[in-house]
C-alpha cells in the first residue's frame, strides 16, 4: 500500500505521529512552500526565511534518513499556490492508495484536511499531534463544567500528570507556582547572556534573497538574519539557555532593558513551535538543572510553567471555542493601530524598543509584548482582530492557535475574562519599575497631564474611566477604580482631557505625533 504523507510547516520532527509506523519503502513525504500559506497574513520578512529554511533543512534531513521527500518550492513555476493544490499535483505523480497526515494546528488548515478525503476520493488518517502533552478530549473533559477556566489549575494537573517538579503528590518547594519571586528588574553589564547567532548557509541565503524579491513590502528587516533553521541549530541554543542564562531566568523574566533583546529569555519558542525542539524534553533538562543544584527552583518553575502550562492552556482554548474566537471584542474597541506599529517610529522609548526589536529580530519577549506593545493598544482602544494580526505577522513564533489566546485574550481583553482575569494594562509606573525605558525617553513617566507627560499615564485612567461599566465589578480592578474615585473632579477631568488629545492625534494622522 503506497502511502502519501504530507508534513506542514510547523511540523519538522522526524517522530511526527503520520511518520511513526510508516515503512520508507512505500512511503512518498510531501512538503510544499505555497503562497496560500506565506501571503494569508504579511509575515515579518524574517519569519518566512526561517520557516522556509527551516522546512528545506528538514526535508533533507528526513532524505538523509531514508525518506522520499517530494518538495515543492515556492518559486517552481508550476506551484499550485495551495496545499490542496499541490496535493491534487502529488497524488496525480504517485498514485497513493491513502493520506496519513498529523493533525494540523489552526483551524482552517484543519477545515483544509477535513476536506481532502472527500476532494481526492482517496482515504486520509488524520492522526493526533502528539508533541502536545494535552489532547483536545483531556482538555475538554479537564474544562468541562468549570465556571472559570484557570490556567493555574491546569497548569497544577499537567504537573501532576507530567510528575514534573513533584516529590510524590507534592510540589516541589511545597508552593506550585513562584511568580511572586519573578518580578526583579534587572541592569546592565558584561554578565547579560547573549543569544547564539547563526550565519545563514547556502540554503538560507538562497531563501533570504527568495523572500527580498517576493516580499520584500511584508513588515520587518532581513540585514542580521540570526536564527537556526536546523534541529542541530535549536539544540544548540537550547544548550546555551541552560548553561548560561536558565539560572537567571526567573528573577528577571520580567525585566527589560534598552539595547537588550533577550536577557535571560531562552529564544527557544520558535524551535519549539515548528517542530524543531521536544517541549517536554526541554523541561526535564529544566527539572535536572534545578536537581543538580545548578538553577534555582524560582527560574525552573518559572520556565516549566510556561511551556507545560500557558503553551498547552493556549492550545485548549484555542480549539475548544472555536474559529469565531477571532471576532470576540468584549470592550468594544474599534480604533486601528498606529502605523508606526510598523515602522517604530513614535517618541516613546518603550515602545521605539519593542517595536524597533521586533522588526529587526520578529521576537520579543513576553513582558514586552503584554505590558508595551499590547498595554498600549488596548488602553487606546485598538480593535483586539487589528492587534492579534499584527502579532500574528511580526512574530517568528506566532502560529495562530497560541497566538491568538494569548493576544485577542490576555492581552487585549477581547474575551471578556476567559483566558485572563483582568485587563493587563498599566500607567508608566509599571514600565519604570521593570525597565530603564523611562530614563530614555523624552516622556516624563511622573507626569499624567502636560505637553511632557507619559502618555500611558492619561491614558490607563481614561481606560479605567471609560470601562467601568464593564470592569467596575471586576475584584481584581476594585483598587484602580478605588484610587480613580479618589482623585478630584478638576484632576480627572484634566486626565480625560489629556487622553482625548493624544487620541485624537492618533486618530488624525497614525504616523505623527506620541
Amino acid at each position: 500500500m503506497k502511502t502519501l504523507v504530507p508534513v506542514l510547516g510547523d511540523q519538522l520532527t522526524p517522530t511526527l505521529s503520520s511518520l511513526r509506523d510508516a515503512d520508507p519503502a512505500d512511503t512518498v513525504v510531501l512538503m510544499v512552500e505555497v503562497a496560500e500559506e506565506t501571503g494569508y497574513v504579511r509575515h515579518h520578512q524574517q519569519k518566512l526565511v526561517y520557516i522556509l529554511s527551516a522546512m528545506r533543512h528538514h526535508g533533507e534531513a528526513l532524505r538523509e534518513a531514508g525518506w522520499t521527500v517530494d518538495y515543492v518550492r515556492l518559486d517552481d513555476p508550476d506551484n499550485a499556490g495551495s496545499f490542496t493544490g499541490e496535493l491534487a499535483r502529488a497524488i496525480a505523480r504517485h498514485q497513493p492508495d491513502r493520506i496519513v497526515v498529523t493533525e494540523a494546528g489552526e483551524w482552517r488548515v484543519a477545515a483544509m484536511l477535513d476536506s481532502w478525503q472527500t476532494m481526492f476520493g482517496l482515504p486520509v488518517d488524520i492522526r493526533a499531534d502528539d508533541r502536545f502533552l494535552c489532547s483536545h478530549a483531556e482538555f475538554d473533559h479537564w474544562a468541562d463544567g468549570r465556571s472559570q477556566l484557570t490556567m493555574e489549575y491546569f497548569y497544577r494537573e499537567m504537573r501532576r500528570r507530567t510528575g514534573l517538579l513533584m516529590d510524590g503528590g507534592k510540589p516541589v518547594g511545597e508552593r506550585w507556582n513562584f511568580d511572586k519571586d519573578n518580578r526583579k528588574p534587572a541592569s546592565g553589564g558584561l554578565f547579560v547572556p547573549k543569544a547564539l547567532a547563526f550565519a545563514p548557509d547556502a540554503v538560507t541565503r538562497e531563501v533570504i534573497d527568495l523572500v527580498a524579491r517576493r516580499f520584500g513590502n511584508h513588515p520587518g528587516h532581513l540585514d542580521g538574519f540570526a536564527w537556526g533553521v536546523t534541529a542541530a541549530d535549536a539544540q544548540a541554543q537550547a544548550d546555551h539557555f541552560f548553561v548560561q542564562a536558565l539560572a537567571g531566568f526567573g528573577d528577571y523574566e520580567d525585566a527589560m532593558l534598552t539595547g537588550e533583546r533577550h536577557l535571560w529569555h531562552s529564544i527557544l519558542s520558535p524551535y519549539i513551535n515548528s517542530g524543531l525542539l521536544d517541549p517536554l524534553d526541554l523541561c526535564r533538562r529544566a527539572e535536572a538543572e534545578y536537581r543538580a543544584g545548578r538553577a534555582p527552583l524560582n527560574a525552573v518553575e518559572g520556565y516549566i510553567r510556561q511551556i507545560i502550562g500557558w503553551r498547552e492552556f493556549m492550545r485548549g482554548i484555542y480549539w475548544r471555542e472555536g474559529p469565531d474566537y477571532v471576532e470576540r471584542n468584549f470592550l468594544d474597541h474599534r480604533r486601528a493601530l498606529p502605523g508606526w506599529y510598523w515602522t517604530g517610529d513614535t517618541d516613546m522609548h518603550c515602545l521605539k524598543e519593542a517595536i524597533g526589536q521586533t522588526l529587526a529580530t520578529a521576537h520579543a519577549h513576553h513582558i514586552q509584548r503584554l505590558m508595551v506593545t499590547g498595554n498600549f493598544a488596548l488602553l487606546i482602544g485598538a480593535d483586539p482582530a487589528a492587534v492579534h494580526r499584527w502579532y500574528l505577522e511580526v512574530y517568528l513564533d506566532a502560529y495562530e492557535w497560541v497566538e491568538l489566546p494569548n493576544t485577542l485574550g490576555m492581552s487585549q481583553f477581547g474575551d471578556g475574562g476567559l483566558v485572563g482575569t483582568k485587563p493587563y494594562v498599566s500607567s508608566g509606573a509599571y514600565i519604570d519599575r521593570m525597565s530603564d525605558y523611562c530614563g530614555h525617553c523624552r516622556y516624563d513617566v511622573k507626569q499624567r497631564v502636560g505637553e511632557n507627560a507619559c502618555p500611558f499615564n492619561a491614558l490607563y485612567w481614561d481606560f479605567i474611566a471609560r470601562h467601568e461599566d464593564r470592569l467596575g465589578d471586576n475584584p481584581r480592578m476594585r483598587m484602580p477604580y478605588r484610587t480613580w474615585h479618589r482623585m478630584s473632579d478638576t484632576a480627572r477631568a484634566a486626565t480625560r482631557e489629556q487622553a482625548a488629545r493624544i487620541l485624537t492625534t492618533l486618530d488624525a494622522s497614525g504616523d505623527a505625533g506620541y
